[in-house]
């Protein structure tokens, strides 16, 4: 068994979330694969032999707590190690997931990989729970966008709350104490707080603060940035729908990182069906670690 550090979302070269990867994971039990995530400190992706004749792989995610069915940018980060490796070749895939299935294009040499997620879920959030989520984040209302707080999900709930500025986004200290309780309890699985760059179209900042991960906070979240895409859809504030959306994370913890999210629409129909998540990755031989027996 050799894991493999990959850094991904990496913005012009540095950042990104590194994610330890292991491209041959077939008979590894459950408490080897969450060792890994534990001994890492960071979501880990694992490649094995499909069980479908339908799907070209299946991709299991831990993170250090708990198994989770999805995890966007271990899905890149295991997709493009194995093309860097020469395990495939360009092409379109079907990945196997708990979550269900996951499409993605692998072009050739270091271009983006793609991944898709499903149409996104947006319910607002008001009155005393969208207090209590203010209070969580030590923010005052007058601090906030003048859209509503919501719970937005393609693959797994997270909250949404409009900041005023990447300024004050990035000075944002939670109560990370009351996280994981008070996301339980509006069945949320991270709080993502974020902010319109007003100098550029389709440009985001924001921040994850994971409900249970083992961790306070995440330089880079593929599956958070789809969720935002629709929750930023819903709130009116998307510039061009037909122009990929930036979204920069990681900047309050010293990891810059990008994540892209571009719609997909069907037809004639202009609420996005889907949404495709994609970013680079950087391999850093030096990172890599072949556990002992």
């Amino acid at each position: 068994m050799t894991v493999d550090l990959v850094h991904v979302f990496s913005y012009e070269g540095k950042g990104g979330n590194p994610c330890p990867v292991v491209c041959d994971a077939a008979g590894m039990s459950d408490s080897e694969m969450q060792a890994v995530a534990r001994d890492a400190g960071h979501e880990s992706g694992f490649v094995l032999p499909a069980e479908g004749a339908e799907f070209d792989y299946r991709f299991r995610y831990w993170v250090p707590n708990h198994e989770m069915e999805m995890c966007g940018h271990a899905t890149i980060a295991a997709l493009w190690l194995m093309r860097d490796r020469g395990r495939i070749g360009p092409g379109a895939f079907s990945i196997e997931t708990l979550s269900g299935r996951v499409r993605a294009e692998v072009p050739a040499g270091a271009a983006r990989i793609a991944i898709t997620q499903p149409r996104g879920e947006v319910t607002e959030i008001h009155g005393d729970r969208a207090d209590a989520i203010r209070d969580v984040l030590g923010i005052e209302p007058g601090e906030c966008l003048d859209v509503p707080i919501v719970n937005a999900r393609t693959s797994r709930t997270k909250t949404m709350v409009g900041i005023a500025s990447p300024k004050q986004l990035h000075a944002l200290q939670p109560d990370f104490a009351r996280v994981e309780a008070f996301c339980a309890d509006i069945d949320s699985t991270g709080l993502y707080p974020y902010a319109v760059n007003a100098g550029e179209a389709n440009l985001y900042h924001a921040r994850q603060f994971p409900r249970a991960s083992g961790y306070p906070e995440d330089a880079a979240t593929g599956i958070a940035a789809t969720a935002l895409a629709f929750g930023l859809w819903h709130c009116g504030l998307v510039g061009d729908a037909r122009a990929p959306l930036r979204i920069r994370q990681g900047e309050a913890m010293g990891r810059p990182s990008e994540i892209t999210v571009s719609f997909e629409f069907d037809g004639a129909d202009d609420t996005p069906a889907r949404c495709w998540l994609s970013g680079t990755c950087d391999i850093l031989e030096d990172e890599r670690q072949t556990p002992q027996a």
